[in-house]
């Protein structure tokens, strides 16, 4: 003869939670959120849950699995499945716009998973924390033998990514691509960052070392600009902004983390004193000028 087995008419909240999947604790949080009716307590003042309540219980794990918020769920039970039984989810209020929540939160997700697995692959591909930049960034980059690029430079990338996005830091690439490849420039790069340096807060900012630098750091940059065309890359930037153009497509409806390059800027912190900001701007004011010149005269 087989063995009887008599299923009990309640159980306690352990074995409530056991048997749905979940721990006791999750359960009392469904009590005190209003998700789960709180059942009478037994004579020993413990809760002691039917078939009713088992029944809730696996509909809320099931929502959950599916990645259905808690307050989602309340809508979803809503007065109307009270009334109608627990067959009846598809006739609670507001089903239809969870599931729609639910399917543009997974449409981002999955969007999340892509990029997160296509820098996974970056990073194995390269080998270098390069491959955590943009693809747009990586790729422009990917020619240029191990160690080319210097730390510095990765670093200054990465926050020319976050000021001003994959496309200003693809651009500024061209800049890397000189320094490694032309030793002269990247030797009078190192010359110029160490004058900077030493406009330190003993300088003041109407020192003539200031207009100095400036003058040095401006021509180094028009030097740096005619390298750029001679190799071509500038050529290269028109492919680039079609690539991030389309890239932006793929991506409608996603969730931004950008901010505005002026937000951005005034978060980033550089320890300048006001001599080196002062040639900063100097530096910048005589390259666009000259950068204006040329073309004048080009025309």
């Amino acid at each position: 003869m087989y063995p009887s087995l008599t299923p009990p008419r309640q159980v306690k909240i352990g074995d409530a939670a056991a048997f749905a999947g979940i721990t006791p604790r999750a359960v009392r949080h469904y009590h005190e959120i209003g998700l789960l009716p709180e059942p009478e307590r037994g004579g020993d003042g413990r809760r002691r849950y039917g078939y009713d309540d088992m029944i809730r219980l696996l509909w809320i794990r099931k929502m959950a699995d599916a990645g259905i918020s808690l307050d989602d769920m309340r809508a979803a039970f809503g007065e109307a499945r009270d009334e109608a039984g627990d067959d009846a989810l598809d006739q609670a209020p507001g089903i239809e716009s969870v599931l729609s929540r639910l399917e543009e939160t997974l449409a981002a997700q999955e969007a999340a998973i892509k990029r997160r697995r296509a820098a996974v692959h970056r990073l194995q591909a390269v080998g270098s924390p390069l491959g955590l930049l943009s693809e747009l960034v990586t790729d422009r980059l990917s020619h240029l033998p191990p160690g080319a690029l210097r730390p510095s430079d990765l670093d200054a990338l990465l926050v020319t990514e976050r000021i001003f996005g994959p496309l200003g830091a693809a651009i500024q690439a061209g800049t890397f691509i000189v320094l490694a490849t032309h030793p002269d420039l990247r030797a009078e790069e190192d010359r110029l960052e160490a004058a900077e340096a030493a406009l330190d807060d003993g300088v003041e900012p109407d020192d003539p070392r200031v207009e100095e630098v400036a003058v040095q750091r401006c021509a180094h940059l028009m030097a740096l600009n005619q390298a750029i065309e001679a190799a071509g890359l500038d050529a290269a930037e028109e492919k680039i902004f079609e690539i991030y153009d389309a890239d932006l497509k793929g991506e409608e409806g996603t969730e931004s983390t950008e901010m505005s390059a002026a937000a951005a800027i005034t978060k980033m912190p550089y320890d300048f004193s006001p001599a080196r900001m002062r040639c900063v701007e100097l530096a910048g004011r005589l390259f666009g000028e000259a950068l204006a010149n040329a073309h004048s005269a080009d025309s």
